[in-house]
Order: structure tokens, then C-alpha cells, then sequence
């Protein structure tokens, strides 16, 4: 009898001992487990819904719902002002939409940047920033990069003429990385040709169209093309005939004053007498 309960309490103590041994295996998956998605939840990327594009949109194509679909971004990637609702990207209904200013790719983002307002033309007055004008500047096929330029490019714009008491013309850089709007009569900078343009129309302040204005009537314009990538910052750029040649300026001469000379005339008989006296001091 005895034998049988001492059976009885080494098989009793081996169970209780294999349980605590699982219950403590399921306790360090379940810790190990719960630690994980803690660390997935920790490092998930986090998402906005906004409007992308299902299909290739060319320049000047309406952009319809049927075209655009919601998609989760992530946050981080956003772009600049995206649209997130349809109220946003359709303010006015689907039957006023909005014009696509350039290419728009499959799954980009839809921002202001890339389209007109509800109903607006994709012209240039769609693409001017707030703030901004267009101007026309005359070209020839020597001045205008000999018809390479293309709506969307950055120009130098240099002025040649006579400076104001100068006896040579000189050329200087007036307006730096200036972006064209417009070739000619085209905005489309997907489908522009190159052409020989006679005029090119450019974005600018209001105190560069000034400056611009003033510089196309008193000389020459011409325009040199600023690579994409180049954020060079350039200014103080002149050149005139004696500065092309090496030629230094010869140094300006101050010449003594003259000294000053006090006579006085007298008359004896039928003559004048000039004699020399000091002069005066005041």
C-alpha cells in the first residue's frame, strides 16, 4: 500500500513539474510574441490617404474621377499640399474639372502644382506662382540659345548696350536662373519642338519685368540656357571692350589746381597797364 501512494506521489510530482515546465514555455512565446508586434507597432511606417492618378494624364487633359483613386502614402514622402479628399481635388463637381499642366505619371501624387484650377485653361496665366508675371522677351536664333529652349528651362538674361558716359557698349548679366514659361505661342514643355522662336516669355517680379522692360529698350537681350541640376549662384557678371581685350584702364590724372593770378588795370595816357597784385583772401 505504501509502495502504491509513493508511485502515486512521484508520478503526481513529475506531472506538476511537466506542467510548470510547459506553462512556462507558452508564457515566454506568448512574452516573445507580444514583444514583436510591441516592436512592429513601434517601427510601422506611418499613412495618409490621398489622390494618385490611375493612368498616364497628358498636358492639358482633364482630370475626370474616373482617373484618380485614393492610395495610402506614407507621411514622411508626402508631397507639398497633396489632395486627400474630393472636395479638396473636386470643389466645384465632376463636371468642372481640373487641367493637367504637365505629364502626370500612373500613381503620382495629384498636388496644386500639377493642375489648373477647376475650369481654368492649362495657358501660361495657370502656371505663374502668386506674385508673378509674364514677360516677353525678343530673341533671334543668336540671342535665343539658337532654338533650343524649351518652356520649363531657367535662363541667364545679359544686357549689351552703352552704358551711360561710356564711349564702348558692354554686356552684363542682369537676371539670373529666370524660368521660361512660354516659347513662342507654346506652354507645353512635353510636346515643344525645337524651333527658332522669335520671342521667349518668362516668369518674373514685377521688379524684374521692370528691370526686364527697361534693359529690351535701351540695348540687346540675350538669353544663355542654366543646366537642370545647377544651383550656381551668379551676379556681378560684366564685360565691356577694355575688360575683353586685357586692356587695363589707364589711372585718371588729377591735375593741380591753377594758381590764381589778381592784376589790375591802369591807364596812362593812351595805353593799358596790367599790373600783377596779391589777391584777396576770403
Amino acid at each position: 500500500m505504501r509502495a502504491i501512494f509513493g508511485l502515486i506521489l512521484v508520478v503526481g510530482v513529475a506531472l506538476a513539474g511537466f506542467a510548470v515546465h510547459m506553462t512556462r514555455g507558452y508564457l515566454s512565446t506568448y512574452q516573445a510574441e507580444l514583444d514583436h508586434e510591441k516592436a512592429m507597432r513601434a517601427t510601422a511606417v506611418q499613412t495618409e490617404e490621398i489622390f494618385v492618378t490611375t493612368a498616364q494624364v497628358t498636358y492639358g487633359q482633364p482630370i475626370l474621377p474616373g482617373m484618380v483613386k485614393k492610395v495610402r502614402w506614407p507621411v514622411e514622402a508626402l508631397p507639398a499640399e497633396p489632395f486627400r479628399t474630393e472636395e479638396e481635388l473636386f470643389p466645384e463637381g465632376p463636371d468642372v474639372p481640373r487641367l493637367a499642366l504637365r505629364t502626370i505619371e500612373p500613381m503620382e501624387p495629384l498636388i496644386p502644382a500639377k493642375v489648373t484650377l477647376p475650369g481654368e485653361t492649362a495657358g501660361v496665366a495657370a502656371r505663374l506662382s502668386r506674385g508673378m508675371r509674364a514677360f516677353a522677351i525678343r530673341v533671334d536664333v543668336s540671342t535665343g540659345v539658337s532654338g533650343l529652349l524649351r518652356p520649363g528651362d531657367r535662363v541667364d538674361v545679359y544686357w549689351t548696350g552703352r552704358p551711360p558716359g561710356s564711349n564702348s557698349e558692354a554686356t552684363k548679366l542682369i537676371q539670373s536662373a529666370i524660368p521660361l514659361v512660354a516659347v513662342d505661342q507654346t506652354s507645353d514643355s512635353e510636346h515643344a519642338a525645337a524651333t527658332i522662336a522669335r520671342t521667349v516669355t518668362v516668369e518674373a517680379t514685377p521688379t524684374q519685368v521692370a528691370a526686364l522692360a527697361t534693359a529690351q529698350s535701351s540695348g540687346r537681350l540675350s538669353l544663355a540656357l542654366v543646366g537642370r541640376n545647377d544651383d550656381t549662384v551668379v551676379s556681378g557678371v560684366e564685360v565691356d571692350q577694355l575688360t575683353l581685350l586685357g586692356i587695363e584702364r589707364a589711372p585718371e590724372t588729377v591735375q593741380a589746381p591753377a594758381e590764381r593770378i589778381c592784376t589790375v588795370r591802369t591807364r596812362k595816357g593812351g595805353d593799358i597797364i596790367e599790373t600783377q597784385i596779391p589777391c584777396a583772401t576770403n
